[in-house]
């Protein structure tokens, strides 16, 4: 912001009404020589002191705005106010910055991500002092894991990261992944089970105990022979869907079929005898 002042012309107004006065007191002095017929050396004498003489050129009254609407008379030559009286407004035009995310993983196993939790972090962060120095901080976030989340599923937490100078907090990112399950695999809302029967039960049908995630189990009755490779699948015991509350994914089964590692001599007739027309 700049303020500005016209200035006040001292001189134009002062001397106008300078002159204005002269010519009155010339006029007198004409009218009194007419009138009274006095000698005109000595009236001019007279009238010449009278008159009050001036500099034609007249002093240099430059009167200026000192910027709080007060006018001033001009400073001395060389003096540090003569330079300039004119208050300027700079402002910072960059503003403050907005710095990356701090983005840190979060392992979650499959029967949280499942039924959902609640985990907490305590995180440790540097802010700025007054004095313009760096003190650590403590704090304890809560994060409530949702049923049917996925591996990279974020979580935010704005203004909780580390203070910098000239910029804003920085933001923290959770990043979901999956701690690896040693019966399940997931794909998608989907659960993959691998489940070995023997040889005997794959050839003849067999009713099996499948586990559940979370502990629980269930019982399958599978009629069909079984051949290695052989899928089945179970509607409703996968994972949540989490777009779609109350529904989840299925549960895929695929069997092994466990072969004996050794027979002997009639054992091997018999089985020969038996499937050598099944094929």
């Amino acid at each position: 912001m700049i303020s500005a002042c016209l200035p006040f012309n001292f001189d134009e107004c002062f001397f106008s009404s300078l002159n204005q006065s002269s010519l009155a007191l010339l006029s007198q002095d004409l009218v009194e020589e007419a009138s009274l017929s006095v000698n005109t050396s000595q009236r001019s004498k007279t009238s010449s002191k009278s008159k009050k003489s001036y500099n034609s050129t007249p002093p240099n009254f430059s009167w200026k705005c000192n910027g709080a609407g007060i006018r001033t008379p001009p400073p001395k030559h060389g003096s540090p106010r003569s330079r300039s009286c004119t208050p300027i407004m700079f402002s910072n035009s960059r503003g403050m910055q907005k710095p990356p995310p701090i983005e840190k993983r979060l392992e979650c196993t499959l029967e949280e991500l499942c039924y959902g939790c609640q985990k907490k972090i305590k995180i440790i962060r540097e802010v700025l002092t007054y004095t313009g120095g760096k003190v650590q901080e403590e704090e304890m976030l809560t994060i409530n894991v949702k049923p049917g989340w996925k591996k990279g599923t974020k979580i935010t937490f704005e203004g909780k990261g580390n203070e910098r100078p000239g910029s804003y907090r920085e933001d923290i990112i959770f990043i979901i992944s999956e701690k690896r399950h040693k019966l399940f695999r997931r794909e998608g809302d989907d659960l993959d089970l691998g489940l070995e029967i023997p040889l005997e039960k794959a050839l003849t049908g067999c009713t099996v105990s499948v586990p559940l995630l979370g502990g629980k189990k269930m019982s399958l009755t599978v009629e069909d022979i079984v051949y290695p490779g052989y899928e089945t699948i179970v509607k409703g015991q996968g994972m949540p869907i989490s777009k779609e509350p109350g529904k989840r994914g299925n549960l895929r089964i695929t069997f092994l079929v466990a072969f004996p590692k050794q027979l002997t001599d009639d054992q091997r007739s018999e089985v020969f005898s038996i499937l050598q027309d099944c094929c």
